[in-house]
């Protein structure tokens, strides 16, 4: 059988650096990354990554573990780059909004300068928050967005826009090989217990018992992509031809309001919760999902893991943080 250019370099053991690996979703690339034989070395400053999610890891010979933030220039010779770096929920991205477009901004352009010298591939992870609040459902990679350029969240919008716009400029200038993935929500084990976001909010309010914060009518959308499934996007898209440069939306395409999902956790978990209403934060978006048919044609990816299952695997994760650290 014949071997794609593609799938030869997925045989190759490379050195990748994965930024914000000791993070939810960067830990589990880093683990998919050392089982399919490469050199791996996570890169965290520990904001919101935590050791824990890569202690499997530490012993393994392929595995090395830096502690940096990419604010300041890092100096390592690698064959690929994935940059996960900033802190993802409102919680915490909002908790210093300097440092967090800092880490947008001056990150992408360290980790594109490192790019640029040792001729390394480069994956970014932009998010779905560039197309702002919508006026275009589903989004799809040619919207524009509608983003506050001025408000609490933007320091997240804007940063990440900002990170598109230099890797794409670099990839005009310097010829650099990029890849620009725009996730929308994911969700699964190794969230953090108060990052603030919709599941991880409802799931461990409900094995607490606690009221279920749903805020306006909780008519709002969201469309909730397992993490398995996101880090299989990353690595085929990772693995495509250079001229496939993004950016491409990664996300679950299945829509379902916040009640609905308040409602389905409290069900699972057998909850005692009741739901209380609050107001809606500002700039927070109506309604998100993505158009995943570039996915789909160029890549082959859509999400394999129904929110049901997810929500099953996501949930067993919290109860086990909660029996083995109890004041979570």
């Amino acid at each position: 059988m014949a071997i794609l250019e593609g799938d030869f370099k997925s045989l190759v053991r490379k050195k990748i650096l994965v930024t914000g690996g000791a993070g939810f979703i960067g830990s589990h690339l880093c683990q998919r990354l050392v089982e399919q034989g490469h050199e791996v070395v996570c890169c965290d400053n520990y904001f919101t990554g935590q050791k824990d999610h890569i202690r499997s890891l530490l012993t393994n010979p392929q595995f090395e573990l830096l502690r940096h933030d990419i604010t300041f220039p890092l100096y390592i010779e690698v064959d690929e780059i994935y940059n996960l770096a900033c802190p993802a929920s409102p919680v915490h991205y909002q908790f210093d909004p300097v440092q967090t477009t800092k880490t947008c901004v001056h990150g992408a352009i360290n980790m594109l300068g490192l790019a640029k010298r040792v001729k390394a591939r480069i994956f970014q992870a932009s998010t779905s928050e560039v197309y702002g609040d919508p006026e275009v459902h589903p989004q799809r990679e040619d919207y524009w967005g509608w983003v506050n350029p001025i408000g609490p969240r933007s320091c997240y919008d804007e940063g990440k826009r900002c990170a598109e716009t230099l890797f794409f400029d670099y990839r005009r200038q310097h010829n650099l090989e990029i890849k620009v993935a725009r996730i929308f929500n994911t969700y699964g084990p190794r969230m953090h217990p108060n990052d603030g976001r919709v599941v991880s909010n409802f799931i461990m309010q409900a094995l607490y018992n606690k009221p279920i914060t749903v805020f306006g009518k909780g008519e709002q959308t969201r469309s909730f992509c397992f993490v398995d499934d996101l880090v299989e996007g990353f690595l085929k898209f990772m693995a495509s031809p250079p001229g496939l440069t993004g950016p491409v939306n990664l996300g679950n395409p299945v829509e379902i309001t916040i009640l609905e999902l308040a409602e389905k956790i409290i069900a699972m978990t057998r909850s005692e919760s009741r739901i209380v209403f609050k107001p809606l934060p500002r700039n927070d978006p109506r309604r998100r999902r993505p158009d995943i048919t570039l996915a789909k044609e160029k890549l082959g990816w859509e999400p394999k893991v129904d929110l049901k299952s997810g929500l099953e695997k996501t949930i067993e994760y919290f109860k086990q943080l909660i029996q083995d650290q109890p004041s979570v």
